[in-house]
């Protein structure tokens, strides 16, 4: 007799995404100890083996909750216990105050830095994160309500770099079930309930009164249409990548006559790169942020620069954009 259906139905999608791997890599699965990563460390363990892989797991300590030191060290008793080698704990720093996108921005951040030197540290193949459907309708629903375009509109990519997102065509409902059926105890953040996030707004009153209104499947559609927009999203951040090496001028910076004459699709995913390699948080960059850089590039008329996050500012100086931090000088157009 084969596993529950909710247990076969995580480690089907875990499965499907370690096929790219080669025989011995090392693979390691992102926990928090909800239910969700819980869920995906339990199929990686299953999996990975029997896709002659290593597989390890990391629990990241951001230091926001009193506990979170306890929970980190539960969470790496869990992992080590569901047969995962090597276990990482991780603590972090989160950065507070302007510049640095709000809490959940910041936090993010930190986490992603400490995934990538894990991944580095152990040298692992990939990291697998726990999103889920729900995840990805909800990321969908914001990216919406902020007018942020096309790219959050695609919600979140199944692969970037070393991270690998398994589970997004999975139910949270799912992810739960099988941690039941595992004997699997979940932490429950209690800021996942917390109304002053937006994520928890969207979770638990726009979706269910959007359910309401429109009938059951708006998760479920909203999770579909960024699985098709996010095709389209990759094209353009291709382009975007290659036009970026003509743009760039020899002596630094970016020359802006070249930017301008840039469709505007691909112009502002330069723009959105060139902040990024600058040191701008990407989960912190908004849409307002490169509609001020595109003032400078398309709509210059003196003005003097464009903050950004990450204590990062852009402005244009004899007819080029660069980025820099601390306090500029005046500019020359």
């Amino acid at each position: 007799m084969g596993p529950p259906p909710a247990v076969a139905e995580v480690r089907s999608a875990v499965r499907r995404c370690l096929g790219e791997f080669a025989e011995g890599d090392l693979v390691l699965a992102a926990c928090s100890g909800g239910a969700d990563s819980l869920a995906l460390a339990a199929a990686l363990a299953h999996e990975g083996p029997r896709c002659g892989l290593r597989a390890g797991g990391v629990t990241v300590d951001h230091g926001l909750q009193s506990g979170s030191a306890d929970r980190a060290a539960e969470v790496t008793r869990v992992l080590t216990g569901l047969g995962l080698e090597p276990v990482a704990c991780l603590q972090v720093a989160v950065p507070a105050g302007p510049g640095n996108g709000g809490p959940e921005a910041a936090a993010r951040t930190a986490r992603y830095a400490a995934l990538a030197e894990a991944a580095h540290r152990t040298g692992a193949a990939a990291v697998l994160l726990a999103h889920s459907r729900d995840d990805q309708a909800e990321s969908v629903l914001l990216g919406l309500a902020r007018g942020s375009g096309t790219r959050s509109l695609a919600g979140m990519p199944q692969r970037r770099g070393p991270y690998r997102r398994p589970l997004l065509g999975v139910g949270r409902a799912t992810l739960r079930t099988a941690c039941e059926a595992l004997g699997l105890r979940p932490w429950d953040d209690p800021q996942n309930a917390d109304p002053a996030f937006a994520r928890v707004r969207v979770r638990y009153q726009a979706l269910p009164a959007l359910e309401g209104a429109l009938g059951p499947g708006v998760t479920e559609a909203l999770a579909r249409s960024a699985r098709l927009l996010q095709a389209d999203a990759e094209v353009l951040e291709d382009l975007a990548a290659k036009q970026a090496e003509r743009v760039r001028g020899e002596e630094g910076g970016w020359r802006a006559d070249l930017l301008a004459g840039l469709p505007a699709a691909i112009r502002t995913r330069v723009l959105r790169q060139a902040a990024i390699g600058a040191g701008c948080p990407p989960g912190a960059l908004t849409a307002g942020h490169i509609d001020a850089l595109d003032a400078l590039v398309t709509s210059w008329h003196g003005q003097r620069w464009a903050d950004l996050p990450g204590g990062v500012r852009g402005q244009r100086q004899r007819g080029r954009l660069l980025f820099t931090a601390g306090d500029p000088r005046e500019p020359a157009g």
